[in-house]
């Protein structure tokens, strides 16, 4: 049997807790949904909203806990698939005119098959079509009821539903170009869209929690996601946007109990696994510029002990077959550069993709083999910081959720200072006006990348144990605005490119029911 619930750790982690925004709540009403064919639908709505303007920031989501739990629970969020909206372009919200397009409904098939050994304990369902025939799909022939839930609804969007976007740019002028740019304060029909959403995902939370399953997949929509995904970690409505769902993406996070009781630890397992490639077009909006973080592959010192760091050593044969499908997976792309730290793994790693790279553009007779600029820096190397830990290695597992809280302040400050370093470094790789386009793959340990996400968002070396990443996996950064506006993150801790040799979604727990 396998149980999506994690094992047990105990962790070290500062106290952040969350809840949704404390402005005034608006009093339940009432809305009208347009469709493409004019015709009308009414739902009820019960929206909560500040009325006083202030755009919320992350720090008014750290005060209320969330419900205490007794043991380790997994919650699995997929958005629904592709909708006959989605492929039209047209603005869904919460209306409920849209069904799966059979593209949709191939992608929920993928998801299906990637769940489908999960012993999944409850769904919650969007009551939406799109969302419920999804889950419906994924859910397939189990046993246990999909229960309708409608504060997973997608977002309401009021007079912008059935909209197509150029219409609602001619119709709505400002207030469109506020909802592309500024979200977060973008305000329709008296009301803060995004605000309201960010309070019903907080509630959403709170039924999931309370509810006894131990493993939980939540099936709904891109923003809500977005949502759930943000207000879990701490983030507020500011980051509305930059935590990508894809269309039947999957995202996982762990919430661990404490020793002492009161609100769960909780860390983002993975973010955006998508039924296709992560490096195509996959939802989001279209960049020239990307960072791919690709964590070097296992090693003897890996696969032995699960330690999250690894000392200056070769790959094994697993991490040599995780570089080769990693490289495959980053054929079709054409990478300017490769950085990486100058430890053994990394080096393999990189020169892996490279060799692949180089040969991708030679396949024909007439072809030209293309150089990928390959450089070390030891601005990537965090190993030697990781191993003063060494002492206390029985504390630590790479398989476990938040591994990060497990390292001591003084190695967490010094990670986060050779990040910073770090993150400058690939911005700087990456702003070169010569080149329009330009990919750059850093290739590094799992816990230098946990912390050039934190850079990425903006946020402290406190929130680095919110984050997971497995040997060989990959994590995407988009730069629609280049590299000196937001980095989107496209998908963490992605690893469904290794096949048969990936780190699974969910994991056995037969030989540790103690969890």
């Amino acid at each position: 049997m396998i149980s999506v619930t994690p094992t047990l750790v105990l962790l070290k982690t500062p106290s952040f807790f969350f809840c949704p925004n404390n402005g005034r709540p608006n009093p339940c009403g009432a809305f009208t949904v347009r469709s493409s064919s004019s015709s009308v639908q009414e739902i009820d709505k019960s929206p909560s909203t500040p009325s006083d303007g202030r755009e919320l920031g992350s720090e008014l989501y750290a005060s209320v806990p969330f419900p205490e739990i007794k043991a380790a629970k997994r919650v699995v969020l997929v958005r629904h698939g592709q909708s006959t909206w989605n492929e039209e372009g047209r603005i869904q919200g919460s209306s409920n005119f849209s069904v799966l397009t059979k593209k949709g409904e191939a992608q929920a098939e993928t998801s299906r098959q990637m769940l489908m050994d999960d012993s999944f304990d409850v769904c919650f369902s969007s009551p939406l079509t799109r969302s419920k025939k999804t889950a419906e799909i994924i859910w397939g022939n189990r046993n246990e009821e999909i229960i309708t839930e409608l504060d997973l609804r997608e977002i309401d969007l009021y007079s912008f539903q059935g909209l197509l976007k150029h219409e609602g740019k001619a119709k709505y002028g400002a207030a469109f170009r506020q909802w592309q740019v500024d979200a977060a304060n973008f305000n329709i029909d008296g009301h803060y869209p995004v605000r309201e959403l960010w309070t019903r995902a907080r509630t959403c939370w709170t039924k999931i929690l309370e509810h006894e399953g131990r493993s939980v997949l939540v099936v709904a929509h891109n923003a809500v996601n977005q949502a759930l995904v943000a207000t879990a970690i701490g983030l507020g409505t500011e980051y509305f946007r930059i935590l990508l769902q894809s269309n039947c993406g999957v995202s996982v996070l762990d919430f661990t109990p404490r020793v002492e009781g009161g609100s769960p630890f909780i860390c983002l397992n993975r973010l955006n696994q998508t039924p296709s490639s992560p490096v195509g077009s996959s939802g989001g909006r279209k960049t020239s510029k990307r960072i791919i973080l690709v964590c070097h592959g296992f090693t003897e010192t890996n696969t032995d002990t699960g330690l999250p760091f690894a000392g200056d050593q070769t790959m094994n044969m697993l991490g040599t077959i995780q570089s080769q499908k990693t490289a495959e997976l980053l054929l079709d792309l054409k990478v300017s550069t490769m950085v990486s730290s100058a430890k053994k793994a990394c080096i393999e790693t990189a020169t892996a993709i490279s060799r692949v790279q180089e040969a991708a553009d030679c396949l024909g007779a007439d072809c030209v083999p293309r150089y990928v600029e390959m450089k070390q820096t030891e601005k990537l190397d965090v190993e030697n910081i990781l191993q003063q830990t060494k002492k206390n290695a029985t504390e630590f597992s790479s398989l476990q959720p938040g591994w990060f809280n497990g390292f001591e302040d003084t190695v967490t400050s010094a990670v986060w200072d050779q990040s910073e370093k770090a993150w400058q470094y690939l911005l700087n790789e990456l702003d070169n006006e010569g080149e329009p386009e330009k990919v750059v793959v850093a290739v590094g340990d799992p816990a230098i990348h946990i912390a050039l996400m934190g850079h990425c968002l903006n946020l402290t070396k406190e929130w680095m144990g919110s984050f997971h990443l497995d040997a060989g996996s990959i994590s995407v950064i988009d730069f629609p605005d280049g590299p000196t506006g937001r980095g989107v993150i496209r998908c963490i801790n992605y690893t469904a490119h290794l096949g048969r040799w990936s780190i699974p979604i969910t994991r056995s727990t037969v030989d540790d029911e103690e969890f």
